[in-house]
């Protein structure tokens, strides 16, 4: 990532925590009475979490880092926002539940970071902001204790070819995309609610999934599962719905044509 769309991104997210903070997709008022951030995907995936390291890449404003220390983990979240990390400290300070948040950009984590962990994690529309998934795994590898596992789960790469119609039927991009950065105006955040976003310039990459596990395998980890599903963890298309069972947004009428959602689970 180049230090232009480093700090582009940082001052996008930055004003994006300030609307989250206030959005009903959130909901801080349930959080605060105890309600958890996390998914099913990866309490079913990851068990029991307790007394175990675990290192968060990407927290945003920190909701999940705390649900997993309330799960029992001694919970570390990273994040590049200041803002988010900010939030992220007087969150784990208003609630009384413990756990460690450091603002750093991923690539740059090692040299800020002496620890290694039992469990790192990264969840939900983060691979699509990074640039170099092979120095990403090798970043994870490096934070992992020997035996330790790492889960991400993120957004399909197929769930980002569909244009952004009532209903995602046709193909508008292309899979086999180059590894440069696109540029977005993005004035509305994506879970489509709250105010406009004043630094709405932002860059992505679109990585293949199969550049996503190969990334995995050269940094030494040995992949145990991979697994995809029909459902988001936000409404992604218009057309989709809120599950409130499971939490989860899908297409209607049970369709479930197109994998939302993939999780990896590897271990060194």
């Amino acid at each position: 990532m180049t230090e232009n769309h480093f700090e582009t991104n940082k001052k996008h997210w930055d004003n994006l925590v300030k609307i989250h903070l206030k959005s009903k997709f959130y909901d801080l008022p349930s959080f605060k009475k105890g309600k958890t951030s996390l998914f099913p995907l990866e309490l079913e995936e990851l068990g029991d979490v307790t007394g175990k390291s675990l290192l968060h890449l990407q927290c945003h404003f920190g909701l999940d880092t705390i649900s997993w220390a309330r799960e029992g983990a001694i919970a570390t979240g990273v994040d590049f926002s200041e803002k988010g990390i900010e939030t992220a400290r007087e969150l784990s300070a208003e609630l009384n539940v413990p756990a460690k948040f450091i603002c750093s950009n991923i690539y740059d984590l090692p040299a800020v970071l002496d620890q290694k962990f039992d469990i790192v994690i990264t969840t939900y529309g983060v691979i699509y902001w990074l640039n170099n998934l092979e120095r990403w795994a090798q970043i994870v590898a490096y934070f992992l204790k020997p035996g330790g596992v790492f889960l991400v789960a993120d957004s399909h790469p197929w769930s980002y070819l569909f244009d952004d119609s009532d209903y995602p039927n046709e193909i508008g991009y292309s899979y086999f995309v180059s590894s440069k950065a696109e540029e977005w105006e993005d004035y509305q955040s994506y879970i489509e609610e709250g105010e406009k976003v004043e630094h709405a310039k932002n860059y992505s990459w679109i990585h293949r999934l199969e550049t996503i596990v190969n990334s995995i395998i050269k940094a030494g980890l040995k992949i145990e599962s991979l697994n995809e599903y029909p459902f988001a963890v936000f409404p992604q298309y218009p057309a989709m719905e809120k599950d409130e069972k499971d939490g989860y947004w899908k297409l209607p009428n049970n369709d479930q044509s197109v994998p939302f959602i993939f999780a990896i689970k590897a271990r060194k």
